[in-house]
């Protein structure tokens, strides 16, 4: 039977039976590791459930929000949340307050489970949400004066499972939150199934019939590490493990203690490894290096991957010497980075997809390697490109509901045939790979895969009193580790009158002052680490808008 005729309650509860006593779920703590097996994390998502129907008393289709860095427990909340029939709002740890709060006020959510870290964020945001009735603590041996843990709940693992249809929203992950109406795309049960049937399909050609160990370093708000690297991995019995910190060293320490096989990466971590690996070799004996370069230039010829491990046994020694490679995803590859640890024996299959479209659209698997394009569609989605623009629209069940709120927007993004306008420039060669070779729409896409709207950004600089006009955009490193990475940039002109006042240096200053300090209400990757203060006015339309291409090509002369 396929996965589209089926509900996901009875998806959850095959795996749960299926693969019982195997790692679901692990992390590293202080005093060693922490393992959910996949009876284990059926147990405490059902604990949570039946708290949520029996105790609780909260409805079918209410709001659950999650504020927590990714560990084994937020696993289990977000299956408790579906048995209990409620839709799963992911928050990212790293917004502030301000944008927290816009994005609830939204929501509107009657429960919020939350990780010891962010105890304090969750009662400040209790005390401004009205609808915010409950929190609940995820953390073992975390008790708070009038909080419930997960832990402390009554032994009762039965309850009336709640099962919603296909077209309900399951998810509604949030792209954007600091104006008055933040942006949030409603994910359905439907498009959730309609994934992994697409990634059951795509996965089989990259790991056929394995029982493969995973390393999860993605946040888990991450739409593409929620339905990769956590559902369609459990969906295949796989053993995800989660990493607290993203250096190289504390990565490679649990690849080797736990013999990790695959990986769901974004393009700046392996960009990161590459830079790490690289200065290892430099720092090596001179026959050490030679040997490198010798290996390296002869893997060329070299189409095995088998061939090419034993060529570098050192390097994949240091991975573990099981991994045999990873996704990337979330921001355009760079090529040379992919061609090295494919030359090394390492395989990298780059993808691409959008919140919008649940979010994977295509990856690279072993039959359509192109490592330039980003695969072949997966088999639910049709693609064209519009001739006029360019752009990429897709077709097919994984495209989203809509916009939370946001009927007029939904409309003009998704045509009235179901046509979603990605604002991607793309080519699609005759084998049918897509390359992705440009965008229309403004926003900027950081080598981390985070995504910064620039309008966003603007409504906050605005408000200085200041400034007369402002303009956010992305400049590009041409230089140095972060070549061909972008960077927020904010132009910005002043008011006149402080010219009267100031110099022009002083002016620069001030300005550059209130921008740093209005930034404090953006989180910290939004923040623009580049300003530019102009006296003359920006280029705009006859309808006023700027001209964000033409203050580029201003700027960079």
């Amino acid at each position: 039977m396929g996965l589209r005729t089926r509900n996901i309650l009875s998806l959850l509860e095959d795996k749960t039976c299926s693969y019982e006593d195997r790692i679901a779920l692990g992390i590293k703590e202080t005093f060693g590791w922490k393992e959910f097996t996949y009876k284990g994390l059926g147990l405490l998502s059902r604990k949570i459930a039946a708290h949520f129907i029996n105790d609780l008393q909260i409805q079918k289709g209410e709001k659950l929000v999650i504020l927590s860095e990714s560990k084994p427990e937020y696993g289990a909340c977000v299956f408790a949340s579906v048995l209990a029939g409620l839709t799963i709002v992911p928050l990212d740890i790293k917004l502030t307050i301000y944008e927290l709060k816009s994005i609830l006020e939204d929501a509107q959510p009657t429960i919020m489970m939350v990780s010891e870290h962010y105890i304090e964020t969750a009662k400040q945001l209790k005390d401004v949400i009205p609808s915010l009735k409950y929190i609940l603590i995820i953390d073992e041996h975390k008790n708070e004066p009038e909080l419930e843990n997960i832990y402390n709940l009554p032994n009762n693992y039965n309850a009336k499972w709640r099962k919603r249809s296909s077209k309900s929203t399951a998810f509604i992950i949030y792209t954007s939150g600091t104006t008055g109406s933040p942006k949030g795309v409603e994910i359905t049960y439907s498009n959730i199934t309609n994934q992994l049937e697409d990634l059951d399909f795509a996965l089989n050609e990259i790991l056929p019939n394995k029982t493969v160990k995973t390393l999860s370093i993605l946040p888990m708000n991450h739409l593409f590490e929620m339905t990769v690297g956590f559902s369609t991995f459990l969906n295949f019995g796989f053993s995800v493990y989660y990493a607290k910190s993203l250096k190289p060293k504390d990565i490679l320490g649990i690849m080797c203690e736990k013999q990790i096989e695959f990986m769901i990466v974004v393009p700046a971590f392996l960009k990161l490894l590459k830079t790490a690996i690289e200065s290892e070799i430099k720092n090596s004996s001179k026959i050490s290096q030679y040997i490198f370069k010798t290996a390296y230039h002869a893997a060329k010829f070299f189409p095995f991957y088998n061939v090419k491990k034993l060529l570098f046994k050192k390097i994949h020694d240091k991975f573990g010497g099981h991994f045999i490679g990873c996704i990337s995803g979330g921001a355009p590859l760079d090529i040379q980075v992919g061609r090295f640890f494919e030359r090394i024996g390492i395989k990298v299959y780059q993808g691409y997809g959008l919140s919008e479209t649940s979010p994977v659209v295509s990856i690279n698997t072993n039959k359509r390697k192109v490592l330039a394009s980003v695969g072949h569609p997966l088999k639910s989605f049709e693609a064209r490109i519009d001739a006029e623009t360019g752009e990429l629209q897709l077709k097919g069940p994984a495209v989203m509901k809509g916009y939370h709120n946001m009927p007029e927007l939904t409309a003009e993004v998704i045509e009235a045939d179901g046509w979603l306008h990605t604002g991607d420039i793309a080519e699609i060669d005759k084998d049918g790979h897509i390359y992705i070779t440009g965008r229309i729409k403004n926003m900027i896409v950081l080598s981390g895969g985070k995504k910064v709207f620039p309008e966003e950004v603007e409504a906050v600089l605005e408000k200085s009193e200041y400034i007369a006009e402002i303009c956010v955009l992305s400049l590009s490193h041409t230089f140095g580790a972060k070549d061909g990475t972008e960077e927020v940039t904010a132009v910005a002109v002043p008011k006149e009158y402080l010219y009267n006042e100031h110099s022009e240096e002083e002016v620069e200053k001030i300005v550059k002052a209130d921008i740093k300090s209005l930034s404090m209400h953006l989180t910290q990757y939004k923040r623009p680490s580049n300003v530019i203060v102009r006296r003359e006015a920006l280029p705009r339309t006859t309808t006023k808008k700027v001209k964000r291409k033409e203050i580029k090509e201003l700027i960079l002369k």
